[in-house]
């Protein structure tokens, strides 16, 4: 439940997935990844590195600061998308972007989120380090099954909305609600800091 309610949070990577499972791009590949990037640092952070990054928490100013600044350019492409008709077309002529590009994209759209250190690593991983060993790694297989869950209904459950998601308006509110969120989420790390 600790899990589910952290990673169903409206955030950048869960949109990411969202639109590309929409366009049918890479939707395995990128579900995959984002559940073995949460599983890995649910593991790390439940297995000790929570306790770490709790003693030095001067690693987590330069963390959220990179991470205000990615969530401002990330709004603000989202933002650009709102002038253009770009995704419209990629719908209709079903362009893909590389492999390579899909893969790097969805690495720093998961890596360079601050909310996944403080969430899976610090928060579950604080939240798991109390249990004894066998609860532990009971505690570790739940965070990882929701994250897993949520990741590929995400991915695949998207395509349910490929018929609203056909009109220019839906993509550029949702473009905008994007922008939205970016900020928002950014300005909430600022007043963190």
């Amino acid at each position: 439940m600790v899990s589910f309610g952290l990673i169903v949070a409206i955030g950048a990577q869960n949109i990411y997935v969202l639109k590309k499972g929409l366009l049918k791009e890479y939707t395995f590949l990128i579900a995959s990844i984002c559940f073995l990037l949460d599983a890995s640092l649910i593991i790390a952070g439940v297995k000790g590195v929570g306790k770490i990054l709790e003693l030095y928490p001067s690693f987590f100013i330069y963390i959220t600061w990179f991470g205000i600044i990615f969530l401002i350019i990330y709004g603000f492409l989202a933002l650009k998308n709102t002038f253009t008709t770009q995704k419209i077309k990629i719908i209709i002529k079903k362009e893909k972007k590389s492999l390579t590009k899909t893969v790097v994209a969805t690495l720093a759209i998961s890596l360079l989120n601050p909310h996944v250190y403080l969430d899976t690593m610090l928060l579950i991983g604080s939240i798991g380090s109390h249990f004894e060993r066998q609860q532990q790694n009971l505690f570790i297989f739940g965070a990882i099954s929701a994250s897993f869950i949520w990741f590929f209904s995400l991915a695949y459950g998207s395509r349910i909305l490929i018929p609203l998601f056909r009109k220019t308006l839906t993509w550029r509110l949702l473009d905008i609600f994007t922008a939205f969120i970016m900020f928002y989420v950014a300005y909430k790390f600022f007043l963190e800091i």
